[in-house]
């Protein structure tokens, strides 16, 4: 491989139609950071980028169960993920978004490049049609039951059970998400990138690592789930792939290719390009190239993504990257496995999740903690899992117990014996009880140590094992615990203070080393530290190199006379009570959940029609709508019955905003005996359907139905 000069690093896009959940940065977004963080710190050339992806079916399903647009739903979701990862400290050079210009532009670029190669084969299929929408379906507004796994709710591009990827055309009793109809297929022209035919070079390339005699990269420092699924994609052989769709939503097929109308790019097309236009704005904004970091092989391409998106960014993208002719391929791309929550699978269509903006929210100055337990859980190989038990244990026992109170206690001790300064020792002087190698003395000893561990963590870095290298930092902490506590200078400071000097000015050299090669681990923890010991912030350029240079020659980090400040603990222990309080709320969520299947799949106790009879439903229009004091779930609304104006108090804040609802059509329950709700009258209910997931949606008259008009 050729040296490598400068690191393009991308974290996967994640889809703009709801909020981050801790599964999420356990499986792109910490170990990316942890990465960019270290190369930084080790003076390399990096630029670290990602942004929402913004065109995947998803999205639209979204904004059609909230009766809102499309861009009404990425820009709600595009600003929270940008909050939410600044706020977690996951440190991008460029958060971008593939709904902006010069994305669009650089998709279709991408597109009429390849068109014009003539790499797209142009053919007509059958594609399943929704006959109520009156429109074709994308892959993931169809489900069905996993012809694999038997699971019922696949969509028609994966089993999220399962994990295999799927055709439409294979689910079993298929059904259209936007009308719930039995979708039916019929003709459609689109253009199908030919994997097959760039088997070959991608099967060497995968294998080998190399491309026309030309090593790029080395397989064996690839994981090992990573290589097996790109070889069994590649020993089933590769089939042509749609690269467009029938869609309302999306980057726009080129208009000056003929029978562009009404067709958009396949989101595993424009999705990953999204890095290329991110990396793009990042030199608009800096006036700078972007070239160098696509197109010069001395470049190291990395994606950090979960194993569900291995097959897009290994086979798929590295297709059409070669295709376009310009682009270099990834070096790596170090996917992490799923995490689970209290022993179960995280579902957001089941709310069963940790959400990272409610736990930012909720515990602001606990940032540290749970990137920490994320990292020390990180599914590196394998699945694992989260537990609000396990967090605790891994913060008090390792946070607390181990880092926080070895570092306090140093800083404590020398504001106490020196006033917070770095004490001047006799580098000759031996401390007795303690084993030497090759006559060198005590502290220089313990410098050769303190060096071989910052060595080995940076060499689990490079390799992409993060837990591996968390683990050697806390047993730095361990090691200068076990000096402190084998010198005991509280108890030898009156017998012998010149040991004691020795002592404090190695654990002080300890604790700046700390608060050097934890920060790509915990970037908030490691400038409190760095505020203690009165060192300047870390800028990230270049102090880990530094550090490693000065170990190497013998020298301290922090020198004699320095001043520190004065003690602050960094982490505090975490109570039963809060986690009892997480505990409950999944509970509940899971109780919810069970609850509103079991009350959706069960039809109630039977009526007469007598009783049916009775109900007097009314076409209405929603007026004005505003919340109601001191109650997070009630709205109060304001309703055109037709023959008067009523006012209803309805339990929907959780779903709906107020100004989203105004002007919308209900159907309301009108000889409902009135109740007073938190001081307010309410005369009358509102109709609502609830889905499998919790969504709400209004029970809808006619669109030509004037208010007041009865329904029966």
């Amino acid at each position: 491989m050729k040296e490598i000069k400068r690191y393009l690093v991308t974290a996967a896009l994640p889809y703009a139609n709801g909020p981050l959940h801790i599964g999420h940065l356990a499986g792109a977004y910490l170990s990316s950071d942890i990465y960019v963080r270290f190369l930084r710190l080790q003076g390399k050339d990096v630029k670290f980028i990602c942004g929402s992806d913004e065109h995947g079916a998803a999205i639209t399903i979204k904004a059609l169960k909230e009766n809102v647009s499309p861009k009404q739903i990425v820009d709600k979701y595009h600003k929270l993920f940008k909050s939410t990862f600044d706020k977690i400290g996951v440190s991008f050079d460029m958060y971008h978004r593939t709904s902006a210009e010069i994305h669009h532009e650089t998709s279709q670029e991408f597109f009429k490049n390849l068109y014009d190669k003539g790499e797209f084969i142009e053919k007509s299929s059958e594609q399943y049609y929704d006959p109520k929408a009156k429109q074709f379906l994308a892959d993931r507004y169809i489900t069905g039951t996993c012809p694999k796994c038997a699971f019922e709710k696949a969509y028609g591009d994966q089993c999220e059970n399962c994990g295999s990827s799927l055709s439409p055309t294979e689910l079993i009793n298929p059904k259209s998400t936007l009308s719930d109809a039995t979708p039916e297929l019929k003709n459609t022209t689109h253009w199908y990138l030919p994997l097959d035919k760039y088997e070959n070079w991608l099967n060497e390339w995968i294998s080998t690592g190399q491309l026309n005699g030309e090593k790029l990269h080395y397989p064996e420092d690839w994981k090992n789930h990573v290589l097996g699924q790109c070889k069994s994609w590649l020993e089933n052989g590769l089939q042509p792939r749609a690269m467009t769709r029938d869609l309302t939503w999306g980057v726009d097929v080129p208009k000056e290719i003929e029978g562009s109308a009404g067709k958009k790019l396949y989101v595993w097309m424009d999705a990953p390009i999204g890095y290329i236009s991110a990396t793009k704005a990042w030199a608009q904004e800096n006036n700078s190239d972007w070239e160098p970091y696509w197109k010069d092989e001395e470049t190291a391409l990395i994606h950090f993504i979960g194993k569900d998106n291995i097959v897009f960014h290994c086979l798929i993208f590295p297709a059409i990257l070669k295709a376009h002719g310009d682009y270099i391929l990834p070096v790596n791309v170090p996917a992490n496995q799923f995490m689970n929550l209290e022993g179960d699978k995280i579902s957001t269509s089941r709310n069963w999740a940790v959400w990272v903006h409610e736990y930012l929210e909720e515990y602001p100055d606990k940032q540290d903690e749970l990137r920490y337990v994320m990292i020390k859980n990180m599914p590196e190989q394998k699945d694992s899992e989260f537990t609000w038990k396990s967090y605790q244990e891994a913060i008090n026992s390792e946070l607390v117990n181990n880092l926080a109170n070895f570092t306090n206690r140093v800083v404590v001790l020398v504001n106490k014996y020196y006033e917070g300064n770095v004490p001047e020792f006799d580098e000759d002087l031996d401390i007795i009880g303690c084993e030497n190698e090759e006559d060198l003395s005590f502290h220089d000893n313990e410098m050769l140590r303190l060096f071989d561990n910052v060595d080995a963590l940076s060499d689990r870095m490079r390799k992409f094992d993060f837990r591996g290298a968390l683990k050697v930092l806390m047993e730095i902490s361990a090691n200068g615990n076990q000096i402190l506590q084998f010198n005991q200078p509280w108890k030898t400071i009156k017998e012998d203070p010149e040991q004691v000097k020795v002592v404090m000015h190695l654990l002080l050299q300890y604790v700046t080393v700390l608060s050097i090669v934890m920060h790509p681990f915990l970037p908030f923890s490691s400038a409190r530290l760095r505020k203690i010991l009165n060192l300047e912030p870390l800028k990230e350029e270049g102090e880990l190199l530094d550090l490693s240079m000065s170990l190497a020659e013998g020298e301290s980090p922090m020198t004699t006379g320095h001043k520190i400040g004065s003690p602050e603990h960094l982490f505090s222990r975490i109570e039963d009570n809060m986690v009892e309080k997480e505990i409950g709320k999944l509970m509940a969520t899971k109780q919810a959940s069970e609850s509103t299947e079991s009350s959706n799949n069960h039809v109630k106790d039977t009526i007469q029609y007598d009783e049916f009879i009775k109900m007097d439903l009314r076409a209405a229009t929603i007026l004005e709508a505003s919340k109601v004091e001191k109650a997070d779930k009630l709205l109060q609304l304001k309703l055109d019955v037709g023959f008067e104006k009523r006012t209803v108090v309805s339990g929907i804040a959780q779903h709906f905003k107020p100004e989203e609802i105004v002007g919308q059509k209900v159907t309301l329950l009108a000889n409902l005996a009135p109740r007073k709700i938190r001081g307010v009258e309410s005369k009358g209910m509102i109709l609502m359907s609830e889905n499998e997931d919790g969504t709400l949606n209004f029970v809808q008259p006619n669109s030509e139905a004037e208010n007041g008009a009865s329904i029966s």
